[in-house]
């Protein structure tokens, strides 16, 4: 579960920073113009892209030992956006899905 999480993250994020990046209209209207924020979105999500695929063909005792925070801290956030952004907002039902990806990966984790 671990590899799958991680290569969601990685296949999710390039298409999402390739548009955050490249300014497209897709973005424009689910992420805001480019401002501030809208960069330091791009950093944050620039860094969970990079650390997931360095984790991807890390040593497992790397991995066992950051993967959980990782995802909790991403399960905690994606799940924060939905009283902020609302329901039906396209990003936030994105989150939805990812969220519970990782919330049965850290599951996993347990057992």
């Amino acid at each position: 579960m671990i590899h799958i999480s991680l290569a969601l993250n990685v296949l999710v994020l390039i298409p999402v920073l390739w548009g955050l990046f490249g300014g497209s209209a897709g973005s424009d209207a689910a992420f805001g113009p480019d401002q501030p924020a809208r960069r330091i979105l791009i950093a944050v999500y620039l860094a969970i892209a990079l650390l997931s695929a360095g984790l991807l063909v890390a040593p497992a005792d790397w991995r066992e030992s950051l993967v959980p925070g990782l995802l909790t801290v991403q399960v905690v956030y994606k799940l924060l956006t939905l009283p902020l952004l609302g329901v039906g907002h396209p990003v936030a039902l994105a989150n939805l899905g990812i969220a519970a990806v990782h919330a049965v990966t850290l599951w996993s984790l347990t057992r």
